[in-house]
Order: C-alpha cells, then sequence, then structure tokens
C-alpha cells in the first residue's frame, strides 16, 4: 500500500518525538545539573507530539480509517502493536499534561514520579505510532 504523504509526515513526527524523549532522559540521567538542557529536549518532544497529534486529526477526519491490506501473519503483529498504541495514546495525554505542568511549577519531586511511569508509556506510543506506520506503508519483500 502506497503511503499518504500526510502519514509519512505523522511518522517523522513520532520519530522525532522519541528521538527527543530517548535525548532528554538520558541528558537527565547522565547529568541532573543540565537540567535546563533536560527541559528544552523534553519541550522538543512535546512540540512535536502536539504536532502530530494535530496533524493525525487532520489527516483522519478526511482520509478516515485505514485498513490493514495483508491477510497474513504479520496481521497479528500489526493487531498486537495499534491497539496497545491507540489504548496509551489516548490515556497518557492528561498525565503529560500534569508531567509537564509539575515541572514548570518547579515542582520536580511530583514531576520525577509521575516521569517514572509517564516516559515509558510515552516513549512506546512514539515508538509504536512508527511501527504501525511501517507495517502499513513499507514495501513488504
Amino acid at each position: 500500500m502506497e503511503a499518504n504523504p500526510h502519514a509519512t509526515l505523522n511518522a517523522a513526527l513520532n520519530a522525532s518525538s522519541a528521538v527527543f524523549l530517548l535525548l532528554g532522559y538520558r541528558r537527565i540521567r547522565s547529568d541532573p545539573a543540565r537540567w535546563k538542557t533536560h527541559r528544552a529536549l523534553m519541550l522538543a518532544a512535546l512540540a512535536f507530539s502536539l504536532a502530530f497529534l494535530t496533524s493525525y486529526v487532520i489527516y483522519h477526519s478526511s482520509v478516515g480509517s485505514v485498513p490493514y491490506p495483508y491477510h497474513d501473519w504479520t496481521r497479528a503483529l500489526y493487531f498486537a502493536v495499534l491497539i496497545p498504541h491507540v489504548i496509551l495514546a489516548v490515556v497518557i495525554v492528561p498525565f503529560i499534561v500534569v508531567l509537564v505542568v509539575a515541572a514548570l511549577r518547579g515542582r520536580f519531586d511530583r514531576h520525577r514520579r509521575i516521569a517514572r511511569r509517564v516516559w515509558p508509556a510515552w516513549i512506546f506510543v512514539s515508538l509504536s505510532g512508527v511501527a504501525v506506520y511501517a507495517l502499513l506503508y513499507l514495501p513488504r519483500g
């Protein structure tokens, strides 16, 4: 199946969010004194996630649902990735808001406590979004 350019943009935004999430995590774990760099990286991840969400809503409001075109073993894999991706993507949004607000207000103990659970879900959603795109649109050999 050929990818719509909008779907490709969505995958690129998800991948960008994942990269900044990983860089931000790495920065704060390796050198907590460089928290300003961590903040900038995580705000970039948030910006890419928000851009993705906006793009996703625009794309799917015009295209609708995209059915999985293959009826082989990859179909089960596709749904095994897609279902937790969609559930977590919906559930995580308010927690990301709370996480970011806590950090911006300087409530770092609360931020750290929340981030221990939210960050793994957020990185999963970003990476699994790219995997969903790959399963749907990348050529199969």
